[in-house]
């Protein structure tokens, strides 16, 4: 059964409310390059997690207002959209979900001007609708949107870079994937008349297995096939990004010069025989083990918060994060 399924929320309906964006935005015509570039992107798929978290979270509270939580589960996705278009930049990868790239369609440049303005856009709209007493919406539009860009500078700054540490990959880690999640959980309870204590809880738990999440998708890097992921294992170490299972690899005296030896101009040959090597040196398995733990520290959560039937909509998150490919 899929996560909408086991949440009770109807796909079709999330993926409407998230085209509502584009077609009734007055700015800017439907028949529009940057009107149908969006609606591509939306349409191209994903499992819309994080508007799902909007609308679990709101089942936390006491007088929940459909309208304003379906509002703010598709900022939720517009925004998340948007970073997809900037990510695909950064990482140079010519596809998304199967199809071709933003960036390879419009150009770098169009596709950057369509990233900033669904960033912006959301931010508009939110504060279109959002009264006084609404401030938590802020920390959806503007405040999490200025850590995704944190996150990603943070990325680009460390490119190659061997002597970052573990605390500066998980402190990009929670503002490039983590926080969003947790917002959008703390955001979803906020509207529905939750407490801050109850707000705050839901936050910590999306924040874990928003680390989790980002921390398997590092793992998947190195254990899916190439067809699987749509690019040669160990991507991202070829881009120069030094992710977790890198950082673990590198406490290997044998392999750590052998990592650090690698650079923007390395021989493919070469990289595949390091990429073989921090598969086959425990690095990986050091990796899951602190996946785990985010995810064991997120099911204390859920049972802080039996007392709300709607715990059980937070084990079927934790379940379907945890249940992901290893």
């Amino acid at each position: 059964m899929n996560l909408h399924e086991q949440l009770g929320i109807s796909l079709r309906a999330v993926d409407k409310e998230i085209e509502n964006m584009v077609k009734f935005d007055k700015d800017v015509p439907r028949s529009s390059e940057l009107a149908r570039s969006i609606l591509e992107l939306i349409r191209s798929g994903g499992k819309r997690v994080r508007p799902l978290m909007v609308i679990a979270g709101s089942r936390f509270g006491p007088s929940p207002d459909e309208r304003k939580t379906w509002r703010l589960a598709a900022a939720a996705e517009f925004i998340h959209a948007a970073s997809l278009i900037h990510d695909d930049i950064i990482d140079d990868s010519p596809v998304r979900r199967g199809d071709t790239a933003m960036h390879i369609k419009l150009g770098i440049s169009r596709a950057i001007h369509v990233g900033n303005y669904m960033s912006a856009r959301v931010i508009e709209l939110i504060s279109a609708y959002s009264a006084e007493r609404d401030r938590y919406a802020y920390d959806l539009s503007s405040l999490v949107t200025t850590q995704l860009c944190l996150g990603e500078y943070q990325q680009l700054s460390h490119l190659f870079d061997y002597d970052v540490t573990i605390e500066q990959y998980l402190e990009k880690s929670k503002n490039k994937t983590a926080q969003l999640m947790a917002a959008c959980l703390r955001i979803g309870a906020l509207s529905a008349g939750a407490d801050e204590e109850t707000a705050g809880l839901l936050y910590s738990f999306g924040e874990k297995l928003g680390m989790s999440f980002q921390i398997r998708d590092d793992i998947l890097d190195f254990t899916q096939s190439s067809a699987k992921l749509g690019k040669p294992a160990g991507s991202d170490l070829r881009s120069g990004q030094v992710t977790l299972p890198v950082l673990f690899a590198l406490q290997d005296e044998g392999l750590a010069p052998r990592i650090r030896s690698i650079g923007a101009h390395t021989p493919a040959e070469y990289t595949n025989e390091v990429i073989a090597a921090i598969q086959s040196c425990g690095a990986l398995q050091q990796t899951e083990a602190l996946s785990q733990q985010y995810l064991d520290e997120a099911q204390q959560i859920i049972d802080q918060l039996s007392s709300y039937p709607a715990h059980r909509d937070l084990q079927a998150l934790l379940n379907f994060f945890g249940g992901r490919d290893k």
